[in-house]
């Protein structure tokens, strides 16, 4: 039976093997050891680790996965497919929940560059006459767009980060894109302190 190293199943599978070892701390996958205490791992890690990147591309949380992966282990396909389908649509119900955050927000976006493109060009210092600084247009009554997590994410997800371990994949190169992405997303939003996080808001109207 093939056995590999962590750097040969990182290879082998495609994952880091800095989320090998968390995936390890997380109770996702296990490793024999060694006499010089060096982890090895067989055949079977590498189909788990496709299961667990099944899983996660669904959305499901590492806890979620661990307890699908008990049913995988031990059950039969139905249970697993029985076991799945709930999680499966209680993703979906927040995704939808979330998309039309978005789509909200997006419009609100439109309509901010439309009012910017509107306003003339003006040689002196940006005020609230030139009508953009405004939390809402002159005229309109369409209020900020707050983005929140919706009601259903806020509930399941709103004590588990005191205590989740994090762990990022991104390489360098991919860390630096996320960053600006976030930097992007943000760009001109009103910030303010929230109960243990910070709120982004934006004044497109």
């Amino acid at each position: 039976m093939a056995t590999y190293r962590i750097s040969q199943l990182a290879e082998r599978s495609g994952v880091p093997a800095t989320t090998l070892r968390y995936y390890e701390g997380a109770g996702l996958l296990s490793a024999d050891r060694t006499p010089a205490g060096y982890r090895v791992y067989g055949e079977a890690a590498v189909e788990r680790l496709g299961f667990i990147g099944a899983a996660k591309h669904l959305g499901l949380r590492l806890e979620e996965i661990v307890e699908l992966l008990a049913v995988w282990e031990a059950g039969t396909c139905s249970e697993v497919k029985a076991d799945l389908r709930p999680r499966i649509c209680a993703r979906l119900t927040d995704t939808e929940a979330r998309a039309a955050e978005l789509a909200t927000f997006t419009a609100s976006l439109h309509t901010a560059l439309e009012r910017l493109d509107a306003l003339p060009d003006r040689a002196s210092p940006c005020d609230p006459q030139c009508g953009f600084l405004s939390p809402v247009a002159s005229g309109s009554s369409r209020p900020p767009v707050d983005v929140v997590l919706s009601p259903s994410r806020q509930a399941a997800e709103s004590e588990a980060w005191r205590t989740a371990p994090v762990a990022c994949s991104l390489t360098g190169e991919g860390l630096a894109e996320r960053t600006v992405q976030w930097r992007v997303a943000v760009d001109g939003a009103v910030r303010a302190a929230v109960p243990d996080g910070l709120r982004c808001r934006t004044g497109c109207g």
